[in-house]
């Protein structure tokens, strides 16, 4: 039999609020969903680590849009490799992975491809990039959508 994983309390005691049961199943991924999830993190934060790091220190001088980019994927990295430790935590960093691939695939590479002008670094770019499927294979959907679509929100203001 296998067990849901429980949020701790908060600092006041309380459990999370967000994490109420749906139905058939647990809001809580299982325990395999969660080391899944962390194999998903491992593959970005790790290629990006193992590509992208090596030239904060060898690079020559970078243009804006070059060091824009570079500092992010950096960042990205090393907020992926926290979600090791904090898989459901860190989830919105896998969101944004897989939102600004899909909008790439549909917005640059779906068209060039449909009118047959998918070639050269376009192509190897969208090759790179369907490499999402493995992060969205990973995401345990079901708790994606009980705990940012289905939950209540954060309120807008204080009560009275």
């Amino acid at each position: 039999m296998t067990q849901a994983i429980e949020l701790p309390p908060t600092p006041r005691g309380e459990r999370d609020q967000h994490s109420a049961p749906i139905p058939g199943g647990s809001a809580q991924p299982r325990l395999w969903q969660l080391n899944l999830l962390r194999l998903g993190y491992l593959i970005v934060g790790g290629g990006l680590a193992i590509v992208k790091w090596p030239l904060l220190f060898t690079h020559g001088p970078w243009e804006l849009k070059d060091g824009t980019v570079e500092c992010m994927l950096l960042a990205m990295s090393l907020l992926a490799l926290l979600g090791l430790r904090y898989p459901l935590r860190m989830l919105p960093i896998l969101l944004f992975e897989v939102a600004w691939k899909i909008t790439w695939l549909a917005v640059i590479a779906l068209p060039l491809w449909s009118d047959n002008k998918l070639t050269g670094p376009t192509r190897d770019q969208a090759d790179t990039v369907l490499l999402v499927v493995i992060v969205i294979a990973v995401i345990p959907w079901r708790y994606v959508f009980t705990r940012f679509v289905g939950a209540k929100g954060d309120p807008w203001r204080s009560r009275r």
